[in-house]
């Protein structure tokens, strides 16, 4: 009698459990599995029920499945087949899991808890769609049932982000603004590259919590990305005045200032980070960089740069600021100043090839050429077969017409380095200058089976084939050229040259020449090449108005010089076009056509 009694006991308490909601995929649960009285167990299968219940409690899955499958052939029962699904899902066998739960959901369809449960075994099968039929299966019996929601919307993020956005923004509907759900919704927004609702999504979370900085400093974050850097200026400037000491909010502060190009006031933002105590070093010289790295488009923030660097330099002797130090003087014309600190360099820092590469790198994309075979003249001596320090030193001779002393150092960087275009391009312009011609074109014809469409390319080997008059060979490069990149000023230029040299096909030559000139209306050599197809033209005026402007531009240059004394010459100015011709001699003593011109006085 006392063990029947238990018994009734014990079913009393079990049916009048009501289930609380659960996720089987992050916490196993050992609560015992309750019944409701549309699923009341049997008299005969109670006691294997309850074992079960017992045997879950204890974490021992195995001997409580063996229980409910006792229970449940002495009684069918929706809550029995409910337990042997949990418990199958606890020990992962994910097939037998979903067989029972689809059962407990067939025999009881309307219980939340089961159906809960088969969309957990879905989900954790990767059966999202699955899964998700059923969650909205939940919803439809429960519209305030604020976990399926969140799963849901949680299942839904990968494959349909903007379904997840509609079922977080139904919750939020339901339980008003959530931190969970709304970072949730700003990240989805993000990945949809939909900004200005992530900034809407960031906004009502301050709304939650108005003081938080971290939340303050992403929603800075978001502003930027969505070009509103003035409400992102608004909210990190109440962060200082609320913490004026927030390092990390002033430099944010900086950045916006930059972003708007006011670099002058964020100055004054990293002036006061960088007089901080314990600001570490790799800070102070970033921000300097990025300073010194403006100052070479925008020569007012030069003394900022230098101001940054120089108190840098008061606290340490880091190799580091002398070589900025070293180019900010280069930059000023202070050689004698610039060979000391990059004395200093090199002999505290002979190691950091990166350091030298970074520096000759800037000036040469600034075409500050001279500058740049200063620093690296320095650089190869430390490392005189580095590839990038052989090239950068080759280029910048080479673009200041220094063929002769160009020359080794891009024949040291092709050979380290044979399969770089820019390399074998560079070279081969260098020997086709120094007249060596057939070994120029061999490098050209072997990079171009590397890169066929590189103009570049094509365009230097019909400089070669244009200095050895192979008219029809240098026509076809020209024009290949040209297929592929029809506004290439350069080539452009340098087929109109030789054309008016030929004196061939002057009307399409003069359309090159414009193109090129519209494209970079103060080169030199461009203006050069309009005004001898002016004057092969007949057009002297045109023609005297362009060589005097690309000798303004470009300096006098003795092909220039030749140039605009024939024009003179052909509009009646002979003693002008004389004094040019022998200036032009002074600089090119080898030119041969251009004595006899000066012997004879005329052209």
């Amino acid at each position: 009698m006392f063990f029947y009694s238990l018994l009734a006991s014990i079913a009393i308490l079990f049916f009048g459990c009501s289930a609380s909601k659960e996720s089987y995929r992050e916490e196993k649960d050992t609560k015992v599995t309750s019944v409701t009285p549309s699923d009341e167990i049997s008299r005969n299968a109670l006691e294997h029920f309850i074992n079960g219940n017992v045997a879950q409690a204890k974490g021992d899955y195995a001997t409580a499945i063996i229980e409910f499958q006792d229970a449940l052939r002495l009684d069918p029962n929706a809550g029995i087949y409910y337990a042997l699904a949990k418990n199958y899902l606890f020990l992962n066998k994910l097939s037998l899991a979903l067989q029972n739960a689809k059962m407990s959901v067939e025999l009881n369809p309307n219980k939340i808890e089961y159906q809960d449960l088969l969309a957990d075994i879905y989900s954790t099968a990767h059966q999202t769609d699955s899964a998700a039929v059923v969650l909205e299966k939940i919803i439809s019996l429960d519209s305030a049932n604020l976990s399926a929601y969140y799963k849901l919307g949680r299942l839904y993020e990968s494959s349909k982000p903007l379904r997840a956005i509609e079922i977080y923004e139904k919750l939020t509907n339901i339980i008003g603004p959530d931190w969970n759900v709304l970072i949730r919704t700003a990240e989805l927004y993000e990945r949809l590259g939909r900004i200005t609702d992530a900034v809407n999504s960031i906004e009502q979370l301050l709304k939650i919590d108005p003081s938080n900085t971290p939340l303050q400093k992403l929603l800075i974050e978001y502003y930027q990305r969505a070009n509103m850097n003035e409400q992102a200026l608004d909210v990190v400037n109440e962060i200082i005045e609320f913490t004026p000491d927030d390092l990390d909010a002033r430099e944010r502060k900086a950045q916006i200032l930059i972003s708007l190009g006011d670099w002058e006031k964020a100055a004054k933002e990293y002036d006061f980070i960088l007089k901080q105590k314990d600001v570490p070093l790799e800070l102070k010289v970033r921000v300097g960089a990025s300073y010194f790295n403006r100052a070479l488009k925008d020569s007012s923030l030069m003394p900022i740069a230098k101001e940054f660097f120089s108190n840098m330099d008061k606290d340490t002797l880091d190799w580091q600021i002398k070589m900025y130090l070293g180019a900010i003087a280069i930059s000023e014309k202070n050689d004698s100043a610039a060979i000391v600190y990059f004395k200093y360099v090199t002999e505290n820092a002979r190691w950091n090839v990166d350091a030298w590469i970074r520096l000759g790198g800037l000036y040469f994309d600034n075409r500050k050429y001279d500058e740049t075979a200063k620093i690296m003249y320095e650089a190869v001596e430390i490392f005189p077969q580095d590839f990038i320090i052989n090239l950068i030193l080759g280029l910048s001779l080479s673009q200041n017409g220094k063929y002769t002393e160009s020359e080794p150092y891009l024949k040291t960087a092709v050979d380290l380095n044979p399969g770089d275009i820019n390399a074998i391009s560079s070279y081969a312009y260098t020997l086709s200058q120094l007249k060596r011609n057939d070994e120029a074109e061999s490098y050209l014809k072997k990079a171009l089976i590397i890169a066929p469409n590189d103009v570049n390319l094509l365009g230097t080997l019909g400089l070669i084939y244009d200095s050895e008059e192979r008219w029809a060979e240098c026509d076809s490069v020209y024009k290949a050229a040209l297929q592929i990149e029809s506004e290439n000023p350069l080539i452009n230029n340098n087929y109109a040259y030789s054309l008016s040299e030929r004196n061939e096909r002057l009307e399409e030559a003069l359309k090159m020449a414009e193109i090129a000139v519209e494209a970079e209306p103060n080169n030199s050599s461009y203006l050069d090449t309009i005004g001898w197809v002016f004057f092969k033209l007949g057009d002297y005026p045109k023609a005297k108005f362009y060589l005097e402007k690309a000798i303004e531009v470009g300096g006098e240059k003795p092909v220039m010089l030749e140039h605009l004394g024939d024009v003179l010459f052909m509009m009646g100015e002979k003693e002008n076009a004389l004094e040019l011709w022998q200036k032009a001699l002074t600089l090119d003593s080898t030119n041969d056509s251009l004595k006899t011109k000066i012997q004879k006085g005329e052209i």
